[in-house]
């Protein structure tokens, strides 16, 4: 038998204050047992909505319809006892109030309904706990509910932190003194593992790991840094180095705010960054800076023996030939009555040395400006330059083309033919040479120069010398081109060296004009 009641009102007589709505759900197939129950919650001043059944369906219905306050079960029912209501709670997960109330219980059975789950036991002949019972299961239900809230709120944010601090870059540490008066860290996050290569856990309450790890050059600075957050509760914010157990170095940035914990003891929270790779950043542009700065100023003292050597050859030979000119122009004139054979000979010598002059400014105009290059191409001025450096060096210079059609463009001639240059001036320098070998050809889509030499010879590794201004020049001028420089040795002794550069200019990002083989 089931039916459902509306709350009424409480006794007039209860002379309690009313209390709070009820929903109470009776497993119960005595009518008159039900209504000896709600006497005694209206007595109490309640005003309980209530529902009686009498089976396991009807109480399954019952739970996933409506929700109760109570559950009160009477211990045998026909086809149905509060062991088998005990099981359908469970089954559904429920946790509500569950008071077995029945006239005839043995102890042994009382004590394994409450194993089974059943909050209290109280007699049908013996009601005056019935009240006291349900209001404390009331209150201790409300404090499970509050207390699983709670700790599924505390969970949910665990959850977002946790999160947080695992998808950070940087690792996420809270860290405190150990007692043997090191600092070690009190929580560290997932990220722990990707900067010390060891699981957090493993680091956490100890400082074996963390402090020796510091280096010991860093050690000092780092720990008056934290003495001085600790003591003025100011940021720390320290850079060092760590050395892993691998032996891996590794440059760290760590910044963190101090608090006193509720013991008063120094706590810091913050964030450790992995900073080596800016640091090797840095460390490379300040080399790059400094190979510049000294590039620089080997460029200027380029420009200045170039300087030097011009003025010295207009000195040396156009201000000597002209000095020994106007000499015999005197000789001459004082000949040319009293003795016309010397005078022939004086004009013949003068002839000589105007011949020598014209020779001297054509060969300092075509070093600094090669107008056979615009003129006649890349293969004629290769071949000038030989040329003049055997008469200049006394080094034979051989050279073969094999296509003196080879036209590239023009500012791709001029820098093949700069870097051609410097090339020889490297061989008559530091190669100790007496001969160098000279071929210019094409293949396929580049432009090829081999100078090779029977000098000292040079290793590759000279190339990547902090010094090796003149290689590296050819080499940096070389792949601003798309092309590059390879280096090898001549058998017996000597180096070969080979420039390639695109035939065609590389196309840049940005557009340009149209280049002209002779720009005006």
């Amino acid at each position: 038998m089931s039916s459902a009641l509306k709350p009424d009102a409480p006794s007039a007589n209860a002379g309690n204050p009313a209390k709070p709505p009820i929903r109470l759900l009776f497993v119960e197939d005595s009518e008159n047992d039900v209504i000896l129950l709600l006497h005694r919650f209206r007595n109490a001043g309640y005003a309980p909505t209530y529902l009686q059944i009498a089976s396991e369906e009807g109480m399954r219905e019952a739970l996933l319809r409506s929700s109760w306050d109570v559950i009160l079960c009477d211990h045998n029912l026909p086809g149905f006892s509060a062991q088998a209501a005990l099981r359908t709670i469970q089954e559904l997960s429920l946790d509500l109030p569950f008071i077995i109330v029945s006239g005839v219980m043995q102890e042994d059975e009382a004590i394994a309904a409450m194993r089974a789950g059943a909050h209290d036991y109280l007699s049908k002949n013996k009601l005056d706990r019935l009240i006291p019972a349900v209001e404390r299961e009331l209150r201790e239900v409300c404090n499970r509910r509050e207390k699983r809230l709670a700790e599924q709120t505390l969970r949910q944010s665990e959850a977002r932190l946790r999160a947080l601090t695992d998808n950070i870059p940087g690792v996420v540490f809270q860290m405190g003194y150990t007692p043997d008066g090191m600092l070690g860290f009190q929580y560290l996050s997932e990220a722990a593992a990707m900067l010390f290569g060891t699981h957090a856990d493993e680091l956490i309450g100890s400082s074996a790991g963390w402090m020796t790890w510091l280096l010991k050059e860093d050690l000092p600075g780092f720990m008056e840094a934290a003495s001085l957050s600790a003591e003025n509760l100011s940021t720390l914010n320290w850079e060092g180095r760590i050395q892993l157990s691998t032996g891996e170095q590794k440059w760290i940035n760590l910044r963190s705010s101090p608090r006193l914990s509720e013991v008063g003891a120094v706590v810091w929270e913050g964030v450790m960054w992995n900073i080596t790779h800016s640091k090797r950043v840095e460390a490379d542009l300040r080399e790059s800076r400094s190979q510049l700065a000294a590039l620089s100023n080997h460029l200027q003292r380029i420009k200045e023996d170039e300087r030097e050597r011009i003025a010295r050859d207009v000195h040396d030979v156009l201000g000597g030939t002209l000095v020994a000119m106007k000499f015999e122009m005197s000789l001459l004139e004082s000949k040319l009555e009293s003795n016309p054979a010397q005078a022939r000979e004086r004009a013949h010598n003068v002839g000589r040395m105007v011949d020598d002059a014209i020779a001297t400014v054509g060969r300092v105009t075509r070093e600094l400006r090669p107008g056979i290059l615009k003129d006649f191409g890349l293969a004629a001025a290769v071949e000038s330059q030989g040329e003049d450096f055997a008469q200049r060096t006394g080094i034979v210079c051989n050279i073969v083309c094999t296509d003196h059609e080879l036209d590239p463009d023009y500012d791709t001639a001029l820098a093949l033919f700069r870097v051609f240059q410097e090339a020889l001036t490297n061989v008559s320098k530091h190669a100790g040479a007496s001969e160098v070998n000279v071929s210019l050809m094409q293949e396929g889509d580049e432009i090829v120069i081999e100078i090779a030499d029977d000098g000292c010879g040079l290793a590759a590794a000279d190339l990547r010398k902090p010094r090796s201004f003149g290689l590296r020049g050819i080499r940096e001028r070389l792949s601003s081109l798309g092309g590059r420089l390879d280096l090898s040795p001549v058998s017996p002794h000597g180096t070969r060296l080979t420039l390639r550069a695109p035939l065609l200019p590389v196309p840049s990002e940005e557009p340009q004009t149209p280049s002209h083989r002779n720009p005006a």
